[in-house]
């Protein structure tokens, strides 16, 4: 997956808005005003803050060279993925939609129903 895709499907979430809280470099993609992602570039190549069950982090680290600790994030909490083509598109999609359905699943319970109803629960937890 390359930038340009990963923004795609960032923006594609239920209710995902795009800001930029940290400057123009940084694209920060919130769901109900809380931060499920970031987006960046690095030297051209494209990097994703997601968060991340604590042990499922691990493990995507151990697996995949291009999942590192997140950066300027909670480590226990984020990862930081390589946009360099070495992690299949199926995976990275996959790791959107955890970090987004973690941050879905945090909000206040009006935010969190208002959100099920108007889209379903599969739409919003796709782990």
């Amino acid at each position: 997956m390359d930038f340009n895709k990963a923004h795609q499907y960032l923006l594609s979430r239920p209710s995902a808005l795009e800001d930029y809280p940290f400057g123009p470099e940084v694209m920060v993609f919130k769901v109900e005003d809380k931060m499920f992602a970031t987006l960046s570039r690095d030297h051209g190549e494209g990097r994703m803050n997601l968060k991340c069950d604590p042990e499922q982090a691990l493990a995507l680290r151990d697996i995949f060279p291009a999942v590192i600790p997140g950066y300027h994030m909670n480590k226990r909490h984020w990862n930081t993925v390589v946009l360099d083509g070495s992690i299949p598109t199926g995976e990275i999609e996959r790791m959107i939609d955890h970090s987004y359905g973690l941050v879905v699943k945090s909000l206040k319970k009006g935010q969190r129903n208002a959100l099920e109803l108007k889209y379903g629960a599969s739409a919003l937890y796709r782990e």
